[in-house]
């Protein structure tokens, strides 16, 4: 039996950041991490596009809203510190047609009122910024939006979490519960609160504290395939006008930290949380609870569900991918994006009472711990805000106080 004062299961980036800020208000009080992985890194925080995204598209009373903005900041500010990478590269969404253009002054509005830097420009400007890229009369400029690398962002936030004398232990997943006590194939632990930041897995472990029972995690499959062209060949991020009514801001470009273009990401629906390719972690009971919610929302096709699956499914075919992506950016050939990424996996949650997916953040918790249930993009970028915001609820509920969701 080993105890401490906070046990934070899962060892993301929303998992670290959060073991940080704990240390950072009491150094005295003992934080253990559980990872379930032989290395950090290994799902959506190694996995993900790198990209710092401004926070213009959410609406103003979103919790994404209110961390998205300062969180692109004070990594900024975490990276120079550090000398990590970082490519100040800014980002262009361009409208396809007249009726997307609309679009574009909704994202105008909803930066000015998040207080984010934007800039509704002609086409002829953009071009400045971008000669290849393709708009109609208008494009959305975002000068900072950047990129950085999430591995090496990753280990930096590791290294810092052990400088403060946090406990990281790998190849320990949370097996369940016996009491109060956590259970891990190596040791039992005895924790004085509990912070679930379990990612894929965040509705399972909060199951087991009886909390968040209406919702279930609904996984999509994120595929980037990498383009050959020179470094510096395309400029900057180039995204489309996405659909608000639901979480994916669809294929896009983006330049990696290195000045490398690549096209991505699907939103393909999984079969099971760790569906990252052939059949290494299938689980055959968790991919019949899955296939039930997909089979439901697509006969129902709530939220437009359908159309959207079989729009997703296509998009396994790299030349149709880049056939979408060229939309957007002229002079894309096929032939110059024939390599595939490493694929990610969105850990999106699914309200299975209201059949609709949770679009902001989303805590519940009570005495005995707190559940990180939804983490979506822009959680990277939103991570450090969203830390201080989410220990802030840990101390409330010490306090046997309610939390707040906004």
């Amino acid at each position: 039996m080993k105890t401490c004062d906070y046990l934070v299961i899962g060892g993301g980036i929303v998992g670290l950041t959060i073991a940080l800020e704990i240390k950072k208000r009491d150094a005295a009080v003992s934080v253990v991490v559980l990872e379930k992985e032989k290395e950090l890194a290994q799902h959506g925080s190694g996995r993900n596009s790198g990209v710092l995204h401004a926070g213009f598209y959410y609406t103003a009373d979103s919790l994404k809203a209110r961390f998205t903005r300062e969180g692109n900041a004070r990594w900024k500010q975490f990276v120079e510190a550090r000398g990590l990478r970082i490519n100040r590269c800014g980002k262009l969404v361009v409208a396809k047609n007249e009726q997307e253009v609309e679009g574009l002054k909704e994202l105008k509005r909803r930066g000015d009122l998040n207080r984010v830097e934007t800039y509704l420009i002609p086409l002829e400007e953009a071009r400045k910024i971008e000669p290849r890229v393709k708009s109609t009369e208008l494009a959305l400029w975002s000068p900072n939006t950047a990129t950085v690398d999430p591995k090496e962002c990753m280990a930096a936030i590791a290294a810092e979490c052990r400088a403060q004398g946090i406990e990281i232990r790998l190849d320990s997943p949370y097996q369940g519960r016996r009491g109060r006590d956590i259970i891990t194939p190596q040791e039992v632990y005895s924790a004085g609160f509990v912070v679930n930041a379990a990612g894929l897995h965040a509705d399972r472990v909060a199951h087991d504290f009886g909390v968040g029972l209406r919702y279930r995690i609904l996984p999509f499959k994120g595929l980037y395939v990498y383009g050959s062209e020179p470094v510096g060949a395309l400029k900057t991020n180039i995204y489309p006008v996405p659909d608000l009514r639901n979480t994916f801001l669809g294929v896009h470009f983006t330049v990696t930290v290195d000045g490398q273009a690549k096209i991505g990401p699907t939103a393909i629906p999984a079969f099971w949380r760790e569906n990252y390719e052939g059949l290494k972690g299938f689980d055959a009971l968790e991919a019949l609870s899955i296939l039930r919610d997909e089979a439901i929302l697509f006969f129902r096709n709530d939220f437009n569900f359908r159309s959207l699956a079989l729009e997703e499914i296509k998009k396994y075919s790299r030349t149709y991918l880049v056939q979408q992506a060229a939309a957007l950016l002229e002079g894309v050939k096929p032939e110059n994006y024939r390599t595939w990424g490493r694929p990610g996996i969105r850990a999106q949650l699914y309200d299975h009472q209201d059949k609709k997916l949770v679009m902001d953040f989303l805590l519940e918790g009570n005495g005995e711990g707190l559940h990180v249930l939804n983490a979506i993009s822009p959680a990277w970028t939103a991570a450090m805000p969203f830390a201080e915001y989410v220990v802030d609820q840990v101390q409330a509920l010490h306090k046997g106080k309610e939390i707040t969701q906004a």
